[in-house]
């Protein structure tokens, strides 16, 4: 059936349970431990005034939710090429988006619209740091001809014979890419460690701050933990510290991949990418090759390996707040698929070119900042002012040579390879990126070089792209010169229209 969007037209109606379930969940999200805390030591008659409290506030959700969803209508407006949405209960808003600007729509499901039957839809372009189109309840069916028709515009945009033969091509809508679970398994054993410590330690940190100001640090007994600690020695303790660690972040990493990576589907579909996958919240994306800015490529050793990898892409984003959101992860390929998916994105096998490489003296002013300052501060404090924490310098000795290590491997690595239109930045000691832009989509250029590096003929480059930027540091002055030279002609003169 064919649905006219030119009307305006409301979510379904079941979205009133949809906003008022995810207003609840992100209240009880930020007040847990006050409501855990509060169970455990409250008395009779504080539990029934909170059962009040938590009353006459479900039903002012209630009461906003049915309002929010009455006042809350989108449609096409076929005249002016633009999407339009309408929000707001007292304060009304009007959005009006150009079709022509949308750079990406999402299809997704949470838990709580997966329970109930219904998908949420954001439209994306690069003009804000927030998803300026969001619908949070409509039907499957609805939402896939809506995203068909506001991508309809491609047709307007002026393209080249050879990009029109390359879309011609992969119309079609059979699976691309298919991530298997051995390959996910892989990628959660292999990468993000220093993620997942982040969030372990944030955890622990949140936890110990909300029974802190709940006034709960009696809930657990500390001097039980010290005394299990000092029952054995520092070096047992510390063993199995790392050990526990490295456990939980094994696991961390392999749910966490499992579950937002699970059953991860591309599709070619019109000369654009569609990525499907998800366990408990689904997420459908639809990825425009012209819309690309910056394509990273990264692997270590283990990876390598075992032959999988990750990429993640980056389209135009207004700033940094927006730039983690945005980006699109495809793990667990291997370099065949890599190479189909990059031939997608660019229209080509993006190939090294001429190598540049860093001046010696990046890796010496490395060492300078990040061991040599640190060791020199460390024992000056222990001769002058603390000697006790000399006790402790193995530890220091331990820590100049897994820097030392790092710091050798992530300068051999660091390269920039130049071809004629792409440029590829390669960085990293143990996951090594190599990030890809073509020049065409270079925005503007920006060299340096300090008063002292102008005998020594080095200086660095940074590229500013719609996505980001890359920056080159330390390289062959009047090298970098050359071809920035070139790439602002190629720029000038290119009738490229991305945006």
């Amino acid at each position: 059936m064919e649905v006219n969007f030119n009307q305006p037209q409301r979510q379904s109606a079941i979205g009133v349970l949809v906003i008022f379930l995810e207003m609840i969940f992100v209240l009880v999200k930020n007040i847990w431990p006050i409501i855990v805390i509060t169970l455990l030591k409250a008395e009779d008659k504080s539990v029934w005034i909170g059962l009040l409290i938590a009353l006459a506030i479900m039903v002012y959700f209630g009461v906003y939710s049915f309002l929010k969803y009455r006042n809350f209508t989108f449609y096409i407006d076929a005249d002016n090429d633009e999407f339009v949405i309408n929000d707001g209960i007292i304060n009304k808003t009007k959005t009006a988006i150009q079709l022509h600007k949308i750079q990406q729509v999402n299809i997704k499901q949470n838990f709580i619209q997966r329970l109930i039957g219904v998908y949420a839809m954001d439209v994306d372009t690069a003009g804000s740091d927030q998803k300026e189109g969001n619908i949070k309840a409509i039907s499957h069916t609805l939402a896939l001809a809506l995203k068909s028709k506001l991508l309809e515009n491609e047709g307007k945009a002026v393209i080249d014979q050879a990009e029109a033969e390359v879309a011609q091509a992969v119309q079609t809508t059979a699976p691309f890419l298919k991530i298997n679970l051995v390959s996910l398994l892989k990628i959660g054993f292999t990468s993000n460690y220093v993620k997942s410590i982040g969030l372990i330690l944030t955890f622990f940190f949140t936890i110990y701050e909300n029974l802190h100001q709940a006034g709960a640090e009696d809930l657990v007994d500390t001097d039980r933990i010290k005394g299990l600690v000092d029952g054995y020695s520092l070096l047992y303790t510390m063993l199995v510290f790392v050990l526990m660690m490295f456990t939980v972040i094994f696991v961390i990493n392999v749910v966490r991949t499992l579950i937002k990576f699970f059953d991860y589907t591309v599709t070619k579909q019109k000369g654009s990418l569609m990525l499907t996958y998800g366990l408990i919240s689904t997420q459908s994306t639809i990825l425009k090759p012209e819309k690309v800015q910056i394509v990273k490529v990264s692997e270590n050793y283990f990876q390598r390996k075992l032959n999988v990898l990750e990429i993640k892409i980056r389209q135009a984003i207004s700033d940094g707040k927006k730039d983690s959101k945005s980006l699109i992860e495809i793990p667990g390929c291997n370099t065949a698929e890599r190479d189909e998916i990059l031939k997608l994105l660019f229209h080509e096998l993006p190939l090294k070119g001429v190598m540049m490489l860093p001046n010696f003296r990046r890796l010496i002013f490395s060492v300078f900042l990040i061991i040599i300052l640190p060791l020199t501060a460390y024992f000056t404090l222990g001769k002058f002012v603390s000697p006790e924490v000399l006790e402790y310098q193995t530890g220091a000795w331990i820590y100049a040579l897994l820097m030392t290590t790092l710091l050798f491997f992530g300068y051999r690595n660091y390269r920039l390879f130049v071809a004629d239109k792409h440029i590829i930045k390669q960085s990293g000691a143990w996951d090594v990126d190599q990030e890809i832009i073509q020049i065409d989509k270079i925005q503007a250029i920006t060299t340096s070089q300090l008063f002292w590096h102008k005998s020594l003929n080095i200086g660095s480059l940074t590229m500013h792209t719609a996505g980001g930027n890359i920056t080159f540091h330390l390289g062959q002055f009047d090298q970098i010169n050359e071809y920035v030279n070139r790439w602002l002609y190629e720029i000038e003169t290119s009738n490229s229209n991305w945006m």
